[in-house]
């Protein structure tokens, strides 16, 4: 007789349902929809002379990801497919839960921003890169003076 598993793979997923909280509106859905667990995880810090953008891709090959530079907004584009087929040496996959689709972010950079100016590099499932600040002109402050009448 075999004994059935205590270790199910949905366990904890139903665990506080029966449980009254008060109910608080789930910001990331209202902002992002259904797919927040698909949104692109970026950093941005700035620096005295530029910005330095860090995106989250995991799963990503370097030919996977595109970069777009269009009036002033950059575009970072992941497309990733699975085949639904797909076998390994002992069977056909039970459950897939790896991300397949794909994802676009938009940031606006500037007029001032060139591709050339963009040197974007994927290391361990991050696409990191660099944006120049925009190079503030120096305002010559000259005094202006008002003459008095009468």
């Amino acid at each position: 007789m075999m004994m059935p598993s205590i270790f199910r793979e949905d366990l904890f997923d139903n665990f506080m349902q029966d449980f009254a909280f008060p109910s608080f509106p789930n910001i990331d859905k209202a902002l992002y929809g259904t797919n927040v667990k698909n949104l692109m995880k970026t950093d941005v810090k700035e620096t005295d002379t530029e910005y330095v953008v860090e995106i989250d891709l995991p799963g990503f090959k370097k030919d996977e990801i595109q970069i777009q530079l269009r009036n002033g907004s950059l575009t970072v584009s992941a497309a990733k497919s699975l085949d639904k087929d797909e076998k390994n040496q002992e069977g056909a996959y039970i459950r897939r839960e790896r991300f397949a689709g794909s994802m676009s972010r938009s940031f606006y950079v500037g007029e001032h921003v060139k591709e050339e100016d963009i040197h974007p590099r994927y290391e361990n499932g991050i696409l990191a890169f660099r944006l120049p600040k925009e190079e503030k002109k120096a305002v010559e402050e000259k005094p202006h003076y008002i003459s008095i009448e009468g």
